[in-house]
């Protein structure tokens, strides 16, 4: 009872060959959505190198020493 007979398997494979493969509207449609997906994650991943640059600007520039009003007076 827990596995899949021959008769579901060739249901899935037909509903898969509907959406994804031969000639018509619902493949076209289904493969502008993969490349919908990929788009998207291509845009996460370029969001999360470009966040990772921004941290590391604000890290440099809090590294750089900065003269405090103290330091000032003294040269004078």
């Amino acid at each position: 009872m827990g596995s899949l007979s021959i008769w579901h398997w060739l249901i899935v494979l037909a509903v898969v060959l509907l959406l994804f493969g031969g000639k018509g509207k619902i493949p076209e449609l289904m493969g502008d959505f993969a490349k919908g997906i990929k788009s998207f994650k291509k845009g996460l991943a370029d969001e999360d190198t470009a966040a990772a640059d921004d941290k590391k600007a604000i890290d440099a520039k809090a590294e750089t020493p900065v003269a405090s009003k103290s330091e000032d007076n003294a040269k004078l």
